[in-house]
C-alpha cells in the first residue's frame, strides 16, 4: 500500500464538509502512480468513485494531463500553415446516433489540414461503436502501426490515430477499473481535451453537460491553451446535432469564449439525426457519402463538414464551407483521400 496516496485519496474523499481539492501538482502525482500502478487496486477504485463524486476541478485535469503529457505518447509535429486539428471524443463510443467523424477527417485532409484522433475499441462503459472500427471497416487499419509508422502516415496524408491499447499500453488497467466500477471516472472527461501532438494544436472537444464546458475551458487556460473548440454535441461527441441548434463555444485567444449557435433548418438542412442501427449499415452508408449519393447521412456530413472547414479557416463563412464540402465529394476528392489514405498504411505494414 502507498501510504502517498493514501494521503491524496483521503484530501479527496473525506466526505462533503472536509474534503479538499488537490493542487495540480498533487493532481499529476495521483494519476502517475495510479498508471504506474503504485497505489493498490482499493486505493484505485476509491479514488475513482470519491473524484467523480466530488467533481474534478480546472486545476485537477490540468494536473491529470500533465501526467498524461509525461507518460504518453505524441506525435511529432510537423509544418502545417493551420494548427492541427485534434479531436476529442468519448472512448466508450456511439451507441444510438450515427459517427460521421472519420469522413470529416477525410474532408479536412483534402484541403490540408492535419488531423488527429485517438482512442481505443470498444471500451467501457458504454462498449459503443468506436472510431478505429469504423476505420477499420473503412479499410483503414491503425492498429497495427507502432507510433514512428503512424507519424509516416500523418506526414504523408494529414490523418493519423493514436491507437492507445499499443502507443499508450498504461490506460488499459484504467479501462478495467471503469468496467469494475461501472461509471465514467475523471479520466473519460479529461481525454477529451488530451492532446497527443507536440506542436500547434487546435483541440476540438464534445460535452454533454454546460459545467463540463466550463470545465474544460478553465483546464485549457491552465495548460496555456487559447485555441480550441467545444460542441454541444451528439452522445457527447465531436459531431453537430440536426435535431436541435447546434451549441459551440470558440476559444480564439482570447479570455472569454465566443457562443456560435447554429440551427441547420436555418441553413435548408432537415432536423433529423440518423440513428445508427449496426455497422454494416453504416459503413455502407458512408460509403454512399464518399461516391456523393444523396442521403441522411450525407446531411450530416455537409453539415458537419461545412462547419469545419469554416472553424478551421479553410472556408471564409460557413455557407461557403457547406459548397466546398459538396465540391469535395462530387468530384472524387474525399474518396481520393481515403484510397491514398489505405495505400500508405500498406506500404509501411
Amino acid at each position: 500500500m502507498s501510504n502517498l496516496f493514501r494521503d491524496l485519496l483521503k484530501k479527496i474523499g473525506s466526505g462533503q464538509h472536509t474534503s479538499h481539492n488537490l493542487t495540480r501538482p498533487e493532481s499529476e502525482l495521483a494519476t502517475k502512480m495510479m498508471l504506474l500502478g503504485e497505489a493498490t487496486p482499493a486505493q484505485i477504485g476509491a479514488f475513482l468513485i470519491a473524484h467523480r463524486i466530488k467533481r474534478p476541478t480546472s486545476e485537477e485535469l490540468a494536473g491529470m494531463l500533465d501526467a498524461y503529457s509525461e507518460l504518453g505518447p505524441k506525435l511529432q509535429a510537423i509544418p502545417t500553415e493551420r494548427p492541427t486539428i485534434v479531436f476529442g471524443v468519448p472512448y466508450d463510443g456511439r451507441t444510438r446516433t450515427a459517427p460521421i467523424s472519420p469522413i470529416v477527417a477525410l474532408l479536412l485532409a483534402c484541403c490540408g489540414q492535419n488531423v488527429i484522433m485517438h482512442g481505443g475499441g470498444r471500451l467501457p462503459t458504454k462498449y459503443g461503436l468506436s472510431l478505429i472500427e469504423i476505420w477499420q471497416e473503412l479499410g483503414v487499419d491503425w492498429t497495427k502501426l507502432n507510433l514512428s509508422k503512424t507519424q509516416q502516415v500523418l506526414e504523408k496524408t494529414r490523418i493519423g490515430f493514436v491507437y492507445t491499447p499499443l502507443h499508450f499500453p498504461l490506460l488499459k488497467s484504467m479501462w478495467e477499473y471503469r468496467d469494475q466500477i461501472g461509471k465514467r471516472p475523471t479520466f473519460a472527461s479529461m481525454e477529451l481535451i488530451w492532446c497527443p501532438y507536440a506542436g500547434d494544436a487546435h483541440i476540438v472537444a464534445g460535452f454533454v453537460h454546460p459545467p463540463t464546458e466550463e470545465r474544460f475551458q478553465a483546464t485549457l487556460s491552465h495548460m496555456g491553451i487559447s485555441k480550441f473548440t467545444t460542441v454541444k454535441g451528439l452522445e457527447g461527441s465531436c459531431d453537430l446535432p440536426r435535431d436541435r441548434t447546434a451549441i459551440i463555444g470558440l476559444g480564439n485567444g482570447t479570455e472569454a469564449i465566443e457562443r456560435l449557435l447554429l440551427a441547420p433548418r436555418e441553413y435548408g438542412f432537415t432536423t433529423k439525426n440518423l440513428p445508427l442501427n449496426s455497422t454494416e449499415e453504416l459503413v455502407s452508408e458512408m460509403k454512399s457519402v464518399l461516391t456523393a449519393q444523396p442521403s441522411e447521412l450525407m446531411q450530416t456530413v455537409l453539415w458537419n463538414g461545412g462547419f469545419y472547414l469554416f472553424r478551421c479557416g479553410i472556408c471564409p463563412n460557413i455557407n461557403q464551407g457547406f459548397t466546398k464540402a459538396q465540391e469535395l465529394f462530387n468530384s472524387g476528392a474525399v474518396l481520393d483521400k481515403l484510397r491514398e489514405l489505405q495505400r500508405t498504411i500498406k506500404s509501411i505494414w
